[in-house]
């Protein structure tokens, strides 16, 4: 098998930026391709997609991909076609990636993410060898076949397949096996790192040495009261509303531990009262937290 950093052999590629050409490799392998900015993060390609407002998170998507000018985002921009690839719609995100992801689910794949030393273990014991990738903090698993995508189905464990993206880190070791049984069970359970929790992240003391304003109750109440209020007066998609709702919420009040789980409690029943269900709740709460990478 051939391997990117051989295309500076063809003149057409080798003024290429790298991330691109290992894109292009990837179509060639029939993967679908897409650029990674910062923080392992998505492209937005339209005003519609900016902050990941649309579409690129799999809660987002139950109303359907926004309509916005191909290439799109995330899982839905990943492509095998070179011309869209080298589009001049992606030339700008090519210089600025800092990555290479795929669509697993594009392809009829699906990774098990693994993503600490005590997962790793887990999956030695309880699932088929497969494909093996080393990652920075532990293994992707690959098999053949698809399935849908769930986060938090066992302490740090994600399935990533369907309408979501994986990021490349070589073609790892190994024979990839097909999809078994075991894997296919996971996605029935209720997922176990999903949940919504009170943050427990800790900030360093203030530098004035005052105390957290967030902690005051009427500082921290105005700002749930108006984060319901919004949510039950939006007029636009409410998967949308509610992801960027909770992601406001947790970026002005979750870093020093004030919100509770009565407050969470509040958010999650007011956006089931406009129709969201409880798992959308849920994604929405930890995508929001994994955004800001509490």
């Amino acid at each position: 098998m051939t391997h990117p950093t051989d295309f500076p052999r063809d003149p057409a590629r080798s003024a290429l930026p790298a991330h691109l050409r290992t894109a292009l490799w990837l179509a060639e392998l029939g993967l679908p391709a897409l650029p990674l900015r910062e923080g392992k993060l998505p492209f937005g390609n339209c005003r519609g997609c900016k902050n990941s407002a649309c579409g690129d998170r799999p809660h987002m998507l139950a109303a359907g991909p926004c309509q916005c000018p191909a290439p799109c985002h995330a899982w839905a921009a990943a492509t095998t076609d070179p011309a869209v690839l080298t589009s001049p719609a992606w030339a700008g995100a090519w210089r600025q990636a800092q990555a290479v992801a795929y669509h697993p689910g594009g392809a009829g794949l699906t990774v098990v993410d693994l993503d600490n030393a005590e997962a790793v273990s887990w999956a030695r014991q309880e699932l088929p060898t497969t494909k093996v990738v080393a990652t920075t903090r532990g293994e992707h698993w690959i098999y053949r076949g698809a399935m849908r995508s769930v986060n938090g189905v066992r302490p740090g464990v994600d399935l990533k397949s369907t309408m979501s993206y994986a990021r490349w880190r070589g073609p790892g070791t190994g024979t990839m096996q097909a999809l078994p049984d075991v894997v296919r069970a996971l996605a029935a359970k209720e997922p176990t790192v999903a949940r919504p929790a009170p943050c427990i992240v800790t900030v360093p003391a203030l530098a004035a040495g005052g105390e957290c304003r967030h902690r005051s109750p009427a500082y921290l109440e105005r700002g749930i009261a108006m984060a319901e209020q919004r949510i039950k007066e939006t007029g636009e998609v409410i998967h949308k509303t509610v992801y960027r709702t909770f992601l406001a919420v947790l970026s002005r009040h979750g870093w020093c531990g004030c919100l509770t789980e009565a407050h969470i409690k509040r958010l999650f029943t007011a956006a089931q009262e406009k129709g969201e269900s409880l798992r959308n709740c849920e994604d929405a709460w930890a995508n929001a937290r994994t955004k800001l990478g509490m």
